[in-house]
């Protein structure tokens, strides 16, 4: 099963560092997010980058992810 790690901000509406998911595409990940934590909104998590086993995706909606892969959701920075 995937690890998926929240940053502080995330922390605060889940209450949790991490979590465990049996999706294995990010939107279903998304998706069970959402359903489990009800302050979690969907529009809020699509926001941020996804880091996958190490490597940000900027655009993981339809990511394949792998039943032992970590994901951690980050800012989107941007550059100037």
């Amino acid at each position: 099963m995937a690890v998926v790690f929240f940053p502080s901000e995330l922390r605060m509406l889940t209450g949790e560092e991490h979590t465990i998911t049996t999706a294995t595409v990010f939107r279903d990940i998304v998706n069970e997010l959402v359903l489990r934590y009800e302050k979690l909104d969907q529009e809020r998590l699509m926001e941020m980058a996804i880091a996958v086993d190490g490597e940000i995706i900027h655009t993981p909606f339809l990511e394949s992810i792998a039943e032992d892969s970590e994901l951690h959701f980050l800012h989107r920075i941007s550059g100037g």
